[in-house]
């Protein structure tokens, strides 16, 4: 007995026209380059902004962060293990390869202090925010 998805298509095959056109095109174009999107939730307060990419399964060395002129670029690779030790595989929904985010930062944001944390398959990327400062002054009335 296999353990399979029930009523799954054959992911291989494209279920429109369009998508087998996209299919024919990217696989005689080089789609052996996998590449994926992962997930990314983007949050606020008042004193930072975070980002948080779904990244299970990788390391702190697969990652390479660069802010550059108000630009924030994501990137690493997931590579699939080879380690099949008597397994046979029927369906792999886990996405491996190279991926890439990019995000344009507000200018409020202090660039010499984000931090970035790996944790429990989540990138975190915290971007603090510099203080606002309030010009207020008070008039006399002559």
């Amino acid at each position: 007995m296999k353990l399979v998805r029930y009523n799954q298509l054959d992911p291989q095959m494209p279920t429109t026209f369009s998508g087998m056109l996209d299919r024919f095109f990217n696989d005689s174009v080089g789609a052996n380059l996998k590449q994926f999107s992962p997930a990314v939730d983007i949050a606020e307060d008042d004193k930072s902004y975070e980002i948080h990419v779904a990244v299970p399964g990788m390391k702190k060395s697969d990652f390479k962060i660069d802010l550059l002129d108000g630009k924030l670029i994501i990137s690493g690779e997931r590579k699939l293990e080879e380690k099949k030790e008597g397994k046979n595989f029927h369906s792999i929904e886990t996405q491996f390869g190279s991926f890439r985010r990019s995000f344009f930062i507000p200018e409020d944001v202090m660039e010499d202090q984000v931090e970035a944390v790996y944790a429990d398959g989540f990138l975190k990327l915290v971007l603090p925010k510099k203080e606002k400062k309030v010009n207020k002054a008070t008039i006399e009335v002559k």
